[in-house]
């Protein structure tokens, strides 16, 4: 019954028709234009007017339609006569109706007088008739001067119609009358669906903005004491991390309504309009107050003063961060309204939008560790049939240093995969597969290698195993091998500790193992070195000159570091130049000592380095069991330094 009454009910319902204006547009243009550039048949023919006396003499003329203000007449000519004038159209054609020919006079040209004496002496039935008259061309004129600009209107209504349709309705976008208005996204306290429950890991971050979530909840909890609602938060951390996710939680929590801009639309090519888009969204905030703002990547719109890349002449960036700061904590108050902003380049924003009173908190979204990793995991995970017997403790100890979004885009491929391999689930290997293509990338098969080449390969990648295994500092060794993916010949999986500090020890053992590869292929290939060590010395490179310019770990440089915290905008280092020639002696030093301890170490274990590249050759691809069988258990952990 309720069926059949829901079935009536939407029966009864008036439907709306809606009509789309933008096909009567179309129609209309297309309907003028064949209006204007429409054949209307073979037209008259221009003759002069010793010709058309000669033909009214003849008898021929049936008529003349003599326009005054054109200076213009028309020539119509009997139709048992026309045979006779048919060679003066192109193929003998001849218009079918009148007028047949048209001439041109001066200003000074009299009709009646000139038809006046070719009549002269003619009986009235034999005389031509001439018809005198000013041409009414009102309709013409119109035409003429007014459909260009009803064509030019029609066109913008058109265009930008359909722009705001394409901007949500016509708030900011491309409207021209609309450029000010802000174009953020309202979502009502009802409509946001994402909770805390959604968000797996991020521990301190989320016990922060609860805090803010329960700062809306229950004020008087905190005003009563005397204590201030925070005016803003700012989420800080790498891409992928959840601060966007972290910020839709925070709605959804606090049943308060919800404003979410990116800082790339307050940037506009027009002057002023940024700052009038950051007046109009707080005004519109401060009418739903209590509420929070979420800014997302603040960092376009945020960036220090002055400090701009390009030295451009137009600071409109520079008046939407002034506006923006008046808003936050400015002369007037914005009571009720909280800003969260997200952005991954804190170090690049500037330190007036950085001080408390606007972004009084910055919480720090960093990277998960392993248990926050295994939630995350089950976060994914709940939508994938897993085989019988899966581990999702090993997938989560082998993927170190993955964001929320890698570790989503880990579950997908691992998906993707078994349904490649015709898997009725997916199980551990899966998985592992999906790492190694995540972080290595696609396998190239079809790379075509000559056998010194390929042994070449497997000598570097056993060098960087054996030092890797052997060396206490590194990471153990996981995977190696030489099947090429993405730009790599041969990779080299470690499984790192997920260390908070790192000690001067720590980092020559990784250096070591970086310079390993190229090590081996000089040995083996009589000194002469290989260009398949690029990456390799990038990374040993960048790590020498942190030890000696950034973290102190010279001697002769001292206890000094050169940090550029501005990330790059600096352009006068802070040393001098012999400081700076100091430095670049100290890093070849240490380099050097690497290099030399590096080829000790490989010349001391040879006969197993040989052994891991013969087996890297036959099998492409060893795991830890392989080298633990040849080299033996991996060696434990101590501080002492390994060049002295």
């Amino acid at each position: 019954m309720a069926q059949k009454q829901n079935k009536r009910n939407n029966k009864n319902k008036t439907r709306v028709v809606k009509i789309n204006f933008s096909w009567f547009y179309i129609l209309l243009m297309l309907g003028i234009v064949m209006m204007l550039f429409s054949s209307r048949g073979v037209p008259p023919a221009k003759i002069e007017w010793a010709e058309v006396k000669e033909m009214i003499q003849a008898g021929d003329v049936k008529e003349v339609h003599f326009i005054r203000n054109d200076y213009k007449g028309n020539v119509s000519v009997l139709p048992d006569r026309m045979s006779k004038y048919a060679d003066r159209f192109q193929g003998g054609k001849v218009p079918a109706s009148s007028p047949q020919f048209f001439f041109l006079t001066s200003p000074g040209f009299d009709p009646e007088q000139e038809f006046a004496l070719l009549n002269e002496g003619k009986p009235a039935s034999g005389q031509a008739k001439l018809v005198i008259e000013n041409e009414s061309r009102i309709w013409e004129n119109l035409l003429e001067w007014g459909l260009p600009f009803l064509l030019l209107i029609l066109m913008w209504v058109w265009m930008f119609r359909g722009m705001a349709r394409q901007n949500g309705g016509g708030a900011g976008g491309m409207n021209p009358f609309n450029v000010g208005k802000a174009t953020g996204k309202l979502t009502d306290k009802d409509k946001v669906n994402v909770t805390f429950k959604d968000v797996a890991g991020l521990y301190g971050a989320k016990e922060e903005v609860m805090e803010i979530v329960d700062f809306l909840r229950n004020p008087k909890k905190y005003t009563s004491l005397g204590g201030k609602i925070p005016k803003g938060a700012l989420l800080v951390g790498p891409p992928g991390t959840g601060k966007t996710l972290l910020a839709k939680a925070v709605a959804g929590e606090a049943n308060v309504p919800f404003f979410s801009i990116s800082g790339s639309d307050f940037v506009e090519m027009f002057v002023g309009v940024g700052a009038a888009r950051v007046r109009d969204l707080f005004t519109q905030a401060k009418e739903k107050a209590p509420c929070i703002v979420f800014i997302d990547e603040i960092d376009a719109v945020g960036r220090a003063r002055g400090k701009n890349v390009g030295f451009s002449s137009n600071d409109e960036r520079e008046n939407t961060l002034n506006q923006l700061l008046t808003e936050m904590d400015g002369f007037g108050t914005n009571s009720g309204v909280i800003v969260l902003a997200a952005t991954n380049r804190a170090d690049i924003l500037d330190k007036a939008l950085m001080r408390a009173g606007r972004f009084d908190r910055q919480i720090n979204v960093t990277l998960p560790d392993l248990n926050e990793r295994k939630e995350i995991f089950q976060v994914h995970l709940a939508k994938i049939k897993l085989a019988d017997g899966f581990d999702l403790d090993t997938i989560a100890k082998h993927t170190p240093g993955f964001s929320g979004a890698d570790i989503a885009n880990v579950c997908n491929e691992a998906a993707l995969t078994a349904a490649r391999h015709d898997k009725q689930s997916v199980d551990n290997s899966d998985f592992m597969e999906a790492v190694d293509r995540v972080v290595g990338g696609i396998e190239r098969k079809k790379t075509i290698m000559s056998q010194k080449e390929k042994m070449l390969t497997a000598y570097h990648e056993a060098g960087h195993a054996v030092t890797g295994w052997l060396l206490e500092g590194c990471d153990p060794v996981l995977k190696v091998s030489i099947v090429p993916r993405g730009q790599a010949l041969g990779l080299t999986w470690s499984l790192p500790d997920e260390k908070v500090m790192m000690s001067r020890s720590d980092m020559i053992d990784n250096m070591c193992c970086l310079v390993g590869g190229r090590v081996a292929e000089e040995i083996v290939n009589n000194g002469v070195p290989c260009t398949g060590a690029l990456n390799d010395f990038e990374r040993m490179t960048k790590m020498a000159y942190s030890m000696v310019a950034y973290y102190g770990m010279s001697d002769k440089v001292g206890n000094v570091s050169f940090y550029n915290a501005d990330n790059g905008y600096s352009f006068s280092k802070p040393y001098s130049e012999k400081t700076a020639e100091l430095i670049d002696d100290e890093v070849r030093k240490l380099v050097g000592k690497v290099t030399d301890r590096t080829r000790s170490l490989l010349m001391e274990n040879w006969s197993a380095l040989e052994k891991l590249a013969e087996t890297l050759v036959e099998k492409e691809v060893i795991t830890a069991s392989d080298i633990e069988a040849v080299l033996g258990p991996k060696a434990g952990e101590h501080g002492e330094d390994r060049l002295k």
